[in-house]
């Protein structure tokens, strides 16, 4: 027979006073005393706000409790506290698990060490080893904690020799040292900083002994460059390619050799990471066009000083897997590959896609693409119209090409060009056109000075290193 549980019986605790432990993770000098609340005949008194940075413990106090009574004193309670709908087991001194705390807020509000203001309830649990009764549940009071990250700045630029420039003829001369430009900023993607705390910068050093550190934005903004906040290696000097950085008394770190290189920066931990950069002379497409089985569409290089790569890439999605896709550096080989996370900026019908794939989102069809790898953009521009305008026509209107999606072309028939000029252009506009030799065919190249009838333009260097076309 289960017993009735009636309030009776007093299982009094003293309520809990400001403990040394307390004092260390509350700020009691800047906020005021918490009010207790209900808790059947007990009660719940909140503690100041737990800075969870410096929590060493694996539990931590969240509240003060008085406990509520039962009819029977051999019943001892159980707690639980509950946020959200969610329930953390909690002990009678009012600690429960600094993991569980900690998870709970960076699961809800991520990372960002700003005071989190989270609405509690206390229930209070008996048993008799078979059957488990909730006595009561408490009022509302809150748990007021700040999560433990590093200070992570909303922007950071890159200062050193290798940005000085000597004054030349009426061009001033450049500190890179005291003075940044947009070439110095470090990208980063959209996110919060302390959901994504990667920031990476190309750049080119023509001398080798380079000295460099790492100003944040809000020291640029407020016109202080030298302010608290400069960041850099613990050791002066040190030309390690990877490292600890500090904010507090920061060195200046040094790059040994000439060359250009990406800097990464992860902010969490405080580590750097120098790469030197060496542009291949194509990047490799591989996606569901092809069921992610070869790497045959490529773009290449027009910049090798900003790893600059543009041509056209048919995209579909045969399988129903997705218009997703990566670049790979070497064909078949996803060494270093080239995935949404390369990218901070996606204009235009380039986006991302699940598992880190890159994808596009105006539907299949080719598109044309400009990737910086230096400056971390990708665009995609959707191929809605393939069209030859020339002399034959009055450069007035556009013969319109259709895509041959089984020899990977463009083609039309009875189009009748003339030897005296013709060229290429997407989506009835000069802003994407192709010219030039048949065989080499290049963004914004001289006209075509090839008759004939049918013209079949192969735009995605599937089976040659060159954009070509063939008139017969």
């Amino acid at each position: 027979m289960i017993k009735k549980i009636l309030l009776g019986m007093t299982l009094l605790m003293s309520m809990v006073s400001c403990t040394e432990d307390y004092t260390d993770w509350g700020n009691p000098q800047s906020n005021p005393k918490e009010e207790a609340v209900s808790f059947g005949n007990g009660s719940v008194t909140p503690v100041d706000v737990i800075n969870l940075a410096d929590v060493k413990t694996e539990k931590v106090k969240v509240a003060s409790i008085v406990a509520p009574t039962s009819s029977n004193a051999a019943y001892t309670p159980n707690y639980k506290i509950n946020f959200d709908g969610q329930s953390f087991d909690i002990d009678a001194d009012g600690n429960m698990a600094t993991a569980e705390l900690t998870s709970y807020i960076v699961d809800k509000w991520g990372k960002r060490p700003t005071e989190r203001d989270i609405d509690a309830t206390l229930d209070a649990w008996v048993s008799n080893g078979s059957t488990a009764v909730k006595m009561t549940t408490s009022a509302t009071f809150q748990v007021k904690a700040i999560p433990e990250a590093p200070v992570i700045e909303d922007g950071y630029y890159l200062v050193g020799d290798m940005f000085n420039v000597e004054a030349v003829g009426d061009a001033p001369a450049f500190d890179g040292w005291n003075t940044v430009s947009a070439k110095q900023a470090f990208k980063h993607s959209d996110k919060d900083v302390y959901d994504d705390p990667v920031f990476t910068i190309t750049f080119e050093t023509t001398k080798a002994n380079q000295y460099w550190k790492i100003i944040p934005k809000k020291n640029v903004d407020a016109g202080n460059f030298w302010a608290a906040g400069v960041v850099g290696p613990k050791v002066d000097g040190d030309d390690s390619m990877t490292g600890l950085l500090t904010n507090g008394d920061a060195k200046a770190g040094k790059i040994a050799k000439a060359g250009k290189y990406k800097l990464t920066l992860n902010m969490m931990d405080y580590t750097y990471t120098f790469e030197e950069v060496k542009y291949d002379p194509f990047i490799y497409f591989i996606g569901a066009t092809d069921g992610w089985k070869s790497s045959d569409q490529k773009l290449a290089l027009v910049d090798e000083a900003k790893g600059v790569y543009t041509g056209y890439v048919y995209v579909a999605d045969p399988n129903g897997a997705g218009l997703q896709f990566k670049f790979q550096r070497v064909a078949g080989s996803w060494d270093n590959e080239i995935n949404a996370g390369t990218f901070n900026t996606f204009s235009d019908a380039a986006t991302t896609n699940e598992n880190g794939n890159i994808g596009v989102n105006a539907g299949e069809g080719v598109y044309y693409f400009d990737v910086n790898l230096g400056e971390g953009t990708i665009k995609a521009t959707k191929v809605e119209t393939m069209g030859i305008m020339g002399q034959f026509n009055g450069w007035s209107s556009d013969a319109v090409m259709a895509w041959n999606a089984e020899e990977y072309c463009f083609e039309a028939t009875n189009v009748g060009v003339t030897a005296d000029g013709w060229k290429f252009r997407v989506n009835g506009d000069w802003d994407i056109n192709l010219g030039g030799s048949l065989n080499n065919l290049t963004a914004g190249g001289d006209n075509i000075t090839v008759a004939g009838n049918t013209v079949k333009l192969y735009p995605t260097r599937k089976t040659n290193d060159n954009i070509y076309c063939t008139v017969e």
